[in-house]
């Protein structure tokens, strides 16, 4: 069985419920619904939740919610790891056994079907344990600046002043929208930045994490530039 497990707890701070939030006439969690049924990858789409309300949008779009999400994996510290196991080992208490499971995202809003595809794909064929989004920074890392305490500048890496950005190695970086994984790497709590990790390339204008007022504002630009809900979907 191709499981999908949406994460997507009721205590969001820095944008109170942005998971159903209304996002281009949709709550957010909507989107990321939405291309998980279109992409036809999964058996099941389960959306992880301690939220009744969140539930009950879940629900009426076309995902389960089999169980409420228990309150030790619902605070401010838990990680995405720990909750996609706990939506396994649910599964598979239901007789049903789980191979393929996909972390999904609720706040990525352009993700697409077919990443979805590619990225299980890459998963039956490379001899990963994972692969998740990864997208490009736009300038390169090593000649990335910080600001000092006393309001001065100062690079990470001064031996890359002179480097040509062509010499550079190009970095990229968790695009924050979905994970692939074998159920076994999932429930052994294997970690997902490691060499038996394949990425799947998404292009930078594809790319928005949200998680601050400042990020929402941008992906709402963001939607606008690319005319309509049909071609997200």
């Amino acid at each position: 069985m191709k499981l999908a497990v949406i994460p997507a707890r009721g205590g969001s701070k820095r944008i109170p419920r942005k998971n159903i939030k209304l996002f281009g006439g949709f709550p957010m969690i909507t989107w990321s619904i939405r291309a998980a049924i279109a992409s036809q990858c999964f058996d099941r789409i389960i959306v992880s939740t301690d939220d009744d309300e969140i539930a009950q949008v879940a629900l009426a779009h076309g995902a389960e919610v089999p169980f409420v999400r228990p309150s030790e994996l619902s605070d401010d510290h838990t990680g995405t790891i720990p909750v996609v196991a706990h939506a396994i080992k649910w599964n598979n208490a239901q007789g049903i056994a789980t191979d393929e499971v996909c972390c999904i995202y609720a706040t990525a809003p352009f993700m697409q079907a077919s990443d979805l595809r590619r990225g299980l794909d890459v998963l039956q064929t490379s001899g990963a344990d994972y692969a998740f989004s990864v997208t490009s920074y736009a300038f390169p890392i090593q000649r990335a600046i910080r600001i000092t305490p006393d309001q001065r500048v100062q690079m990470f890496q001064p031996e890359h002043f002179n480097t040509r950005s062509q010499d550079l190695i190009e970095a990229w970086h968790d695009a924050g929208q979905f994970y692939w994984g074998h159920a076994n790497a999932w429930l052994a709590h294997l970690p997902l930045f490691t060499e038996a990790t394949a990425p799947i390339p998404i292009p930078r204008h594809r790319v928005q994490d949200i998680d601050t007022q400042e990020d929402w504002e941008r992906a709402e630009w963001m939607l606008q530039s690319m005319n309509s809900v049909e071609l997200i979907f």
